[in-house]
């Protein structure tokens, strides 16, 4: 294997695309977009030609994870901050299921819909970042966890962000006013510098809740495998995604273990939420606290009275 040297260049996606097959890729730089030195084969199924089998595959596995830690923070009735990360899992879940409908080209690159359908894959990344560092602040109860300051607060700064990127987005596709897809600037800002200051803001704001405000320390564990697990597949994807492409005879490519390495990130993420969040179990128990606070007082009443009975005055 002849060595692919790897050039990241700022505020351009040349050597990026060149590396690893995002699906901004067939979009800018030229007219007919960058293709990698080296990707994934492709399989027909069923007379449908699919792009990148593996990474299909994670993608359908990390809907299927996402779905279920879903279900289980809904259980979690009274838990802190329970309806705030869940919008980061859905919007986690969204962002997958959209790149599983491009990667794989089930939305075709040539079609007329490809452009808009990545700008939203965009505008869900960025999102996703966002309302991540929005869940930072949960802990601290700035507003109180549930309140609708504190959910409303989070749909609509959100939904701002999505609106942003994915109109950037499009008018960078389509060379409207300072946009343009062959310098795609204030995309590459928008895509590794502020989606990855969102995440570093956000572990750094959970280091310092864990250490000054909680009493067990074991978290930090679930910080630190997340954003090892993070930045492990960062690097797989666009630095040694072509020489995996060529080691594994196009079978794969760092394209499929970045999505890979990316789902046991949020899977650490609701990890370490989990661990810091606890139920309130007077009222998780039952929808009717009041009935049980009046059967424990019956029992003790009952108690007392056998106790007496027993040792009469």
């Amino acid at each position: 294997m002849s060595p692919v040297p790897f050039t990241f260049q700022l505020f351009k996606f040349d050597g990026v695309c060149q590396t690893v097959a995002l699906t901004v890729c067939p979009l800018i730089g030229k007219s007919d977009g960058i293709e990698p030195l080296c990707y994934s084969r492709n399989v027909d199924f069923a007379g449908m030609l699919i792009f990148q089998p593996g990474t299909l595959i994670m993608d359908i596995i990390s809907i299927f994870m996402t779905s279920i830690m879903i279900y289980h923070i809904k259980t979690k009735y009274t838990a802190i901050g329970r309806k705030e990360i869940i919008m980061f899992f859905q919007l986690y879940l969204m962002t997958n299921l959209l790149d599983m409908l491009l990667v794989t080209s089930i939305i075709p690159k040539a079609s007329i819909l490809y452009p808009y359908f990545t700008a939203a894959h965009l505008g869900l990344i960025s999102t996703t970042f966002w309302c991540l560092l929005l869940n930072g602040f949960v802990g601290f109860q700035f507003a109180e966890d549930g309140t609708p300051i504190s959910l409303w607060s989070i749909r609509v700064t959100s939904m701002s962000v999505f609106l942003t990127v994915t109109l950037i987005a499009i008018a960078t596709f389509n060379n409207l006013g300072p946009f343009n897809y062959e310098k795609p600037m204030v995309l590459w800002i928008i895509y590794f510098i502020v989606n990855s200051a969102a995440f570093a803001i956000y572990v750094i704001m959970q280091l310092i809740l864990v250490v000054f405000t909680l009493d067990d320390l074991w978290p930090l564990g679930d910080i630190a495998f997340g954003t090892l697990f993070f930045l492990i597949g960062q690097v797989t994807m666009y630095i040694f995604s072509v020489a995996i492409c060529e080691e594994l005879k196009h079978y794969m490519d760092g394209l499929f273990l970045g999505s890979g390495f990316n789902l046991l990130a949020v899977m650490m993420v609701y990890k370490y939420w989990d661990s810091i969040t606890k139920e309130d179990l007077e009222f998780a128990l039952d929808s009717k606290p009041q009935h049980w606070q009046i059967l424990q007082q019956v029992r003790e009443e009952e108690e007392e009275e056998e106790k007496q009975s027993a040792y009469p005055m």
